[in-house]
């Protein structure tokens, strides 16, 4: 039976084990490869997606669970506080490899959804699952507080 989920928008359907992560779902099946396979046990961050607007990890997500469901990559991010906190990334020039710079776009999403104008300390907390292996956190920290600042908070 195959299992029916919102994708950035667009039903989609996954006819295979229902034990498959959402990763590989999402790179192998569907081609979306901008979520990133980093550690596989839900240690680092780099496979970071939106399930139902919560930072998840697809890499221990099996797709059976997410039936009916909504799940945004970093492909389908296109709302007024991503396009912020991408356009930080950039001003800021915050990868330097940039391998876990979709999983730290999607977190910093999800954090300034939950916390639209996070102190340091939130910054900290709501980025400490994720690795970046070029220590560009401080760069990271200042360009959440720039996107910050940019999208206004709804009354």
């Amino acid at each position: 039976m195959a299992t029916e989920f919102l994708l950035n928008g667009v039903k989609t359907s996954f006819d295979g084990d229902p034990d498959t992560p959402l990763l590989w779902v999402l790179r192998d099946h569907l081609r979306l490869t901008g979520t990133k396979y980093g550690c596989g046990i839900a240690q680092c961050g780099a496979c970071t997606v939106h399930l139902d607007g919560k930072n998840r990890r697809s890499c221990v997500t099996p797709i059976g669970t997410i039936a009916g469901r909504k799940v945004v990559t970093i492909e389908g991010a296109t709302d007024a506080r991503s396009e912020a906190v991408k356009a930080a990334w950039v001003k800021i020039d915050v990868p330097q490899c940039g391998f876990c710079q979709s999983g730290q776009i999607m977190s910093a999403i999800g954090l300034l959804a939950a916390k639209p104008r996070p102190t340091d300390q939130d910054i900290d907390q709501g980025m400490a699952g994720n690795i970046c292996r070029c220590a560009t956190y401080v760069r990271i920290r200042q360009a959440i507080k720039d996107a910050a600042k940019t999208v206004e908070v709804p009354a």
